[in-house]
């Protein structure tokens, strides 16, 4: 029987606790950065297993810079992958290379060697926005004498009242919700465990009654989620693929009425046009940052694609502004790198 270094055991424990019990806890929320995660973690195993890897030879040194580097060119060539694909599977690599780096000091130099690896070049891909009428005709088409109707057209109305993410939305519960004060609100919790309030508009606050009205009747649990899961019941959120299939229903008979409604229409362009909209109604950039949730706020400025004459007019208002599961036990007569990582085997 092959040997297993020291590093070729405990880097699958790392994997799986990262994948399992770090990233959820501590990194983000959202299904889809968590399948991004697991996404790139497998096809770099399974690149690696391509290259002829054995369960024994796994160590740090294959998580060095040219190995990076030959893993890009590989998803570039050999998967056909977009550079923005690339970048975004080099920036999920790089998450698990940050865990792995402050769980043992002998990983440490990988984080700074990793950085060192150049993003692809790509072409900025401006979000198609939305209109307010575009919403307007997008919130008047659910049938709402039918409950899947007031549901629906509830959660495009809070998507685009609030300008929240997907996940904080669909993550809400209950308890969450503050509608009996002066100044109706949610909270939501966004990336890195944050949380923050959001005020409601009149509107939303009435589509909400109304739609809990519909759903909970007077008994409604703290703990239970306020868009759930039909299947599962209040005890399981509603996925974001069932609200991007609602959506482009939705946007398909839209289109017929106005052609500026875009067919493939995803819950993140409510949260751009409620921001853009905010930005022609006069709020400043930092009061829109805040409502988005941005940390920096550069991050704004590029969110909404803002001109030099409109990044001045934006910061001209600034003025008055106050500052778990365990690993598969190794056999090297059966099991492959990814099988001992945790991770499936990749499609050739």
């Amino acid at each position: 029987m092959v040997k297993m270094n020291s590093q070729a055991v405990a880097i699958p424990k790392y994997i799986s606790t990262f994948l399992n019990d770090y990233a959820p806890a501590h990194l983000t929320g959202s299904e889809h950065t968590m399948r991004s995660y697991e996404t790139a973690l497998i096809l770099f195993i399974g690149f690696l297993e391509c290259r002829g890897i054995k369960c024994s030879e796994l160590s740090c040194k294959l998580f060095e810079h040219q190995i990076i580097e030959d893993w890009l060119k590989w998803l570039s060539e050999s998967r056909k992958c977009s550079p923005e694909t690339c970048n975004n599977r080099l920036a999920a690599l790089r998450a698990f290379i940050r865990y792995l780096s402050s769980r043992d000091v002998s990983y440490l130099y990988l984080l700074t060697d990793s950085k060192t690896v150049p993003m692809r070049k790509t072409v900025k891909r401006k979000v198609c926005g939305l209109t307010k009428n575009t919403v307007k005709v997008l919130l008047s088409l659910p049938d709402t004498t039918k409950k899947v109707g007031i549901r629906d057209v509830t959660l495009m109305v809070v998507l685009y009242s609030t300008a929240a993410r997907l996940d904080e939305i669909l993550s809400l519960k209950i308890k969450d919700l503050h509608m009996d004060g002066a100044k109706p609100y949610i909270t939501v919790t966004g990336k890195g465990g944050k949380s923050r309030a959001i005020y409601l508009l009149p509107k939303a606050v009435d589509h909400l009654n109304n739609y809990l009205c519909a759903f909970f009747g007077d008994t409604m649990s703290p703990d239970v989620y306020v868009f759930f899961s039909r299947n599962k019941g209040a005890s399981g959120k509603l996925s974001q693929a069932a609200v991007h299939k609602m959506l482009k229903k939705y946007a398909a008979d839209a289109h017929e009425i106005d052609s500026d409604v875009p067919l493939d229409l995803h819950a993140h362009q409510f949260r751009h046009a409620r921001a853009s909209h905010w930005l022609e109604e006069g709020l400043n950039i930092v009061q829109i940052s805040r409502l988005l949730g941005h940390v920096q706020l550069e991050t704004t400025m590029v969110y909404l694609d803002i001109t030099t004459e409109q990044e001045a007019l934006a910061l001209a208002t600034l003025e008055d502004e106050k500052a778990k599961n365990a690993v598969p036990k190794w056999n090297p007569e059966k099991d492959t790198l990814s099988s001992l990582c945790g991770l499936r085997k990749i499609g050739m």
